[in-house]
Formats: C-alpha cells, sequence, structure tokens
C-alpha cells in the first residue's frame, strides 16, 4: 500500500484521500500527462519555428553550413546539460516530485523521464540557486532567438518571440500558478495553499520551516 501511495501522490496522504484533501485541484500533487501537454504545446511551437527559421536562413545563404551545424550542435548539448544536469540540481532536486529514492527517473509533468542525478534537497531553493536558474532559463529561450537575428530571419524570430511569449503567459497560469516546487522563481503558487500541502508534506515541512519558513 505504501508503494501504491508514493506511485499516486507526493505528500503524507493516502491516495484514496485525495478527493478530501484541502489543496486537491489547487496543486499539480498527482502527474497528469494533461499537464504536460499544456506545458510544451508552446514550448514545441517556438522550436518549430525556430528550426524552420534556420533552415530557411541557411538555405537562402543568411547562414553556412558550419554555422548550422554548430548551432545545432551547441544547442543540443546545452539542453542536454540543462535538463540534466544543471536544472536538475538547481530547481529540480527542490521539488516533491524527485523525492522517491526508489525512482531513479523523475515523473514529473515538465521534465518526466530525466535521471536523477542529485540526491533529493526538501529545503528551498538559495538564491544562488535562483540565480543561477533564471539565467539558464534565459539561455534556453534565448539562444534560439540569437541566431533568427543572426540569420536576418525577422519574421521568424518575431513569431518565435510571440510562441516564447504565450509559452512563458502558458506557464505562469496552467503551470506555476499549481506547481509544488514553491521556491522556484517563477512559481505563483498562494502562500495558503503552500502553507496547506506543507502540512501534508512532513518532510518539507521541517526543511522549509529550518530555512525560517512561517505556516500561517
Amino acid at each position: 500500500m505504501k508503494n501504491e501511495n508514493r506511485r499516486h501522490n507526493i505528500c503524507n496522504v493516502e491516495a484514496t484521500n485525495c478527493q478530501k484533501c484541502s489543496v486537491n485541484g489547487k496543486l499539480m500533487c498527482k502527474f497528469d500527462v494533461k499537464d504536460t501537454i499544456y506545458f510544451i504545446i508552446p514550448v514545441l511551437s517556438a522550436w518549430i519555428v525556430w528550426v524552420a527559421g534556420v533552415l530557411h536562413g541557411f538555405i537562402t545563404g543568411g547562414l553556412n553550413t558550419l554555422q548550422l551545424i554548430f548551432l545545432f550542435l551547441s544547442y543540443i548539448a546545452y539542453l542536454a546539460f540543462f535538463f540534466q544536469f544543471w536544472e536538475n540540481k538547481i530547481l529540480c532536486s527542490h521539488c516533491p516530485y524527485y523525492a522517491f529514492e526508489d525512482e531513479k527517473k523523475v515523473k514529473c509533468y515538465a521534465n518526466y523521464g530525466i535521471y536523477k542525478a542529485w540526491k533529493y534537497d526538501p529545503a528551498p531553493m538559495s538564491r544562488s540557486e535562483k540565480i543561477q536558474f533564471i539565467i539558464s532559463i534565459s539561455i534556453f529561450a534565448g539562444y534560439p532567438l540569437i541566431f533568427l537575428l543572426l540569420a536576418k530571419m525577422y519574421i521568424y524570430f518575431g513569431i518565435s518571440l510571440i510562441f516564447s511569449i504565450i509559452w512563458i503567459v502558458s506557464m505562469h497560469f496552467l503551470s506555476c500558478s499549481k506547481c509544488p516546487n514553491f521556491s522556484c522563481p517563477l512559481n505563483v503558487v498562494p502562500k495558503n495553499v503552500v502553507d496547506d500541502y506543507l502540512r501534508h508534506n512532513s518532510v518539507m515541512r521541517k526543511a522549509w520551516e529550518e530555512k525560517g519558513y512561517i505556516i500561517d
């Protein structure tokens, strides 16, 4: 029963009592593929426009072969580093989805399937980690846009920028407003919901209170 409960939620509440929980419907406490769809579609849309723009730039001579290869390889390398090591450490390792020691991969709406390269840390992110996250996510979103400008693909740049803004806005309302990784700089879960959740997660509550957090 314990293992079954762990597969269903990320707190002390038995899975059978989720409907009665005070944060039910207010947080993404259980993995649901629709949350991943809401999160990934705007990102994929921006990437598709970016790839189309870069390839168009290559065909029309805005980028040469060496630049094209460098662009794709460098960004792919950054994505691998970003997801598997950097973000994995500074952001994901603080999330309750990261807590299950018997599972080697993360099973959350945003980074499903990445390998857990670090030890779970239930305490909130440090100031340094928050600054690093802002830098890392800026590179993640800004790198493709810069190359569209270099390739002089201004229309693609504008469309990709619009999709990037849509992604940020959709995250704000559909993901960051319900994500249990509360210390993320983008998280906007109301404090009363955070407090309610921490009352249901004794490990995370202890770590947060040791860092000075006060539950109202």
